[in-house]
């Protein structure tokens, strides 16, 4: 499989890598994507473009765990039947696609639960098992199909991933319900021309109920799809921090700079520059903004200041943790960026997963400043 990226014709700077290696400042990007591109590149991102139903290792004290892989293999066998003839032959991206009926019985898949336990394994995973062709599965964010639908419009969409057999959707929003909405008739839509759909949630811990809040939400939501999708809840712990040690201790800001000159490919920005920046930039670009950096230097980490920054900065650790960036940061630990009220409020499982993500990476860049915390 081939992915896509982002080239540097994309990505315009207002300054660049210096001679000698000087890092690159993130906030000098600004990444434009093609339309074209954005369905090009909707496929399993680099951190899970090798992963495999054989690879994902269930918890056997959590057997929920294990029933999903069962599940979700004989889901993906079951899509062998959807192909569609006059299919093969180059990619047309904005054809025409005939209406076609959806098969009778359930034709997608909702894996619920909490964050680190898997789902965007077992959701790529099941991407890599379907038996079409690259060109015609489709995986993203929700942040990413609704800037598909913005760059498309929603009837172009339609017909561009009118002829998948599969579309895998991660991070399901559901705080936004004008997005929610739009996807939902997407979805009902592509439905009605034949495409499985999958799922993972991005539900409220507050209102999740014992775990089943979150299936009745989305199909809520999605408007008369729920006879479509069979649920999975996966119980378990972060599998990220399983045995492993603490992250380690911020390191200063000399050890941030030293470190980002050092590395080729290295970035180094100011954490609150940084923040500033991406309030100027759609979520859905965020990975465009990474693209060919090896590793994220930050200086001067602060509590974030408001709900809407924080969300930002979600977004973007998230798109670090999906390309494997490492991060070295000076200032105050990754767990103290989040408010206590943030941590308790409507939105506390996105915090929570990018608290647990960016220790993950801040594990990787002890290497970078000679330690391995």
């Amino acid at each position: 499989m081939t992915i896509v990226s982002t080239t540097a014709a994309h990505i315009s700077e207002t300054g660049s890598d210096c001679p000698g290696g000087a890092p690159v400042a993130l906030t000098a990007r600004e990444p434009h994507v093609p339309a074209d591109q954005l369905v090009a590149e909707m496929v399993p991102p680099p951190r899970f473009d090798s992963v495999r139903f054989a690879t994902y290792i269930p918890d056997p004290a959590q057997p929920s765990q294990a029933e999903a892989v069962t599940v979700l293999g004989g889901f993906a066998e079951g899509l062998g039947g959807a192909a569609r003839t006059g299919s093969s032959g180059p990619r047309r991206w904005f054809r025409r696609v005939p209406k076609q009926a959806a098969p009778a019985g359930p034709r997608g898949v909702y894996l619920d639960g909490g964050y680190g336990v898997g789902k965007t394994h077992l959701l790529a995973s099941l991407w890599h098992a379907a038996p079409a062709a690259p060109e015609r599965k489709a995986f993203g964010t929700f942040v990413e199909l609704t800037n598909l639908v913005g760059a498309l419009g929603f009837q172009q969409t339609v017909r561009t991933l009118g002829d998948h057999q599969l579309l895998c959707i991660d991070e399901f929003e559901l705080d936004d319900p004008g997005d929610t909405v739009l996807v939902s008739s997407l979805l009902a839509k592509l439905v009605e021309n034949g495409v499985a759909l999958a799922a993972t949630s991005n539900t409220l811990p507050g209102k999740l109920g014992e775990g089943r809040f979150a299936a009745a939400d989305f199909l809520r939501e999605i408007q008369g799809l729920s006879a479509h999708f069979r649920t999975l809840r996966i119980d378990g712990e972060d599998y990220r921090h399983r045995g492993l040690p603490q992250a380690p201790e911020p390191y200063t800001e000399e050890q941030v700079t030293s470190a980002a000159r050092r590395m080729s490919g290295a970035s180094l920005d100011s954490f609150p520059a940084l923040l500033g920046h991406l309030s100027r930039v759609h979520p859905s670009r965020y990975g465009a903004l990474v693209e060919d950096v090896r590793a994220v230097c930050l200086t001067g980490l602060a509590p974030v200041p408001d709900q809407s920054t924080a969300l930002r900065l979600v977004v973007l650790a998230d798109r670090l943790y999906d390309r494997e960036i490492p991060v070295l940061a000076s200032g105050v630990p990754f767990d103290e960026l989040f408010g206590e009220d943030m941590l308790k409020g409507g939105y506390r499982k996105k915090y929570f997963r990018a608290i647990s993500r960016l220790t993950a990476l801040a594990r990787d860049g002890g290497a970078l400043a000679g330690t391995d915390g």
